[in-house]
């Protein structure tokens, strides 16, 4: 039997990074977005033994550097599985392009695999492989909106909200994580102003699991010099603790809330590190941020290091008029919409 799963794309609402970690990763703080645009992924167990990845695209790698591969690796020792597991991957999100199709992919393929083999994880265990084999990877097992810290790997899934419009541009570049983060190393290395360890988290989120929903009044705040994680944190907690009404002239009443919650949150001066490292080095990515707002987005940004860019838009009229502005203007763009909890694990496997 082959199982077909969607493995749907994310953007990060707002990205701040903190110091390098003894492990070599970073303290991440940041709002993880499921999105509509996805790949298909084809997972079939046969006779035999090994694993096996197909794709059309050579930019994706069919040996055990690809996720999926690792993935299944650690998913049929847990679940004592038998036979060759055969992955198809029908690539439609771009590589390298800070919307996590790598990891998208793993945690669909897991999924897919769970239900070939018709044997199931619990939870917990879905999360502690999903961890191991990648920091994007977690946020996939929640979908919505999901609030990463650690190196991106701890999810605390947020309150969930009507779906917005959004217009997503793919330039044709391919950004290096790595890359990005030894840049960022080297910029606030040579500042004197290094990011300090992010604290205060493990108190707000003390007791909790990483599908647990987050107290509303929960506080998140770190106590180093650093201003731009403060804000952050100041601004995670003034979020959630304000009751959401889905009523426009409350928001207007309260002169400052948006047409939606999301946009409320990344206009309250939320952005992404990642710019100020990968914007130099690759102008077209600034001049694209650009474009999306001149073509109507309340708020545009870079997806994790990127290459990907994405704007939030009032309506979906509006961003599909700007998607087509965009394409005229030479971009790659396409108008699609953010996915809330509840329908992205009814759109997962159909």
């Amino acid at each position: 039997m082959t199982v077909t799963v969607r493995s749907f794309a994310k953007i990060n609402l707002g990205l701040h990074i903190g110091a390098a970690r003894a492990d070599g990763f970073h303290e991440l703080l940041t709002v993880y977005q499921t999105i509509g645009l996805h790949d298909v992924i084809h997972v079939s167990v046969g006779r035999g033994s090994g694993i096996e990845i197909q794709c059309a695209d050579p930019r994706v790698p069919r040996d055990e550097s690809n996720t999926c591969f690792r993935i299944v690796e650690k998913a049929m020792h847990a679940l004592r599985g038998r036979g060759r597991v055969i992955i198809k991957i029908e690539k439609r999100l771009p590589v390298q392009g800070g919307l996590g199709g790598a990891s998208a992919n793993a945690v669909a393929t897991l999924l897919g695999l769970e239900r070939a083999l018709r044997k199931s994880l619990s939870a917990a265990e879905r999360l502690r492989i999903a961890a191991e084999v990648g920091s994007d990877l977690p946020l996939f097992l929640v979908g919505g909106t999901v609030l990463g810290v650690g190196r991106g790997e701890q999810v605390y899934p947020l309150p969930d909200w009507p779906a917005i419009a959004c217009v997503v541009v793919t330039p044709e570049v391919g950004v290096s994580t790595p890359k990005a983060f030894a840049e960022w190393d080297r910029l606030w290395d040579g500042r004197g102003l290094k990011p300090g360890p992010l604290v205060g988290l493990d108190a707000a989120l003390k007791g909790r699991s990483s599908t647990a929903s987050i107290h509303p009044r929960a506080k998140l705040t770190r106590l180093d010099s650093s201003d731009r994680m403060n804000g952050l944190g100041r601004g995670l907690s003034a979020w959630l603790s304000e009751p959401y009404s889905s009523a426009p002239s409350k928001f207007l009443a309260r002169g400052g809330r948006a047409e939606n919650p999301l946009l409320w949150l990344v206009r309250a001066g939320i952005e992404n590190d990642f710019e100020r490292v990968v914007f130099p080095e690759y102008p077209e990515l600034c001049e694209g941020k650009s474009a999306l707002l001149s073509a109507g987005a309340k708020y545009a940004s870079l997806s994790g290091s990127g290459s990907t860019l994405y704007g939030l838009f009032a309506s979906r009229a509006a961003a599909v008029r700007a998607a087509v502005r965009l394409r005229k203007q030479g971009w790659a763009a396409q108008a699609t919409s953010t996915l809330p909890r509840r329908t992205y694990w009814k759109r997962v496997v159909g």
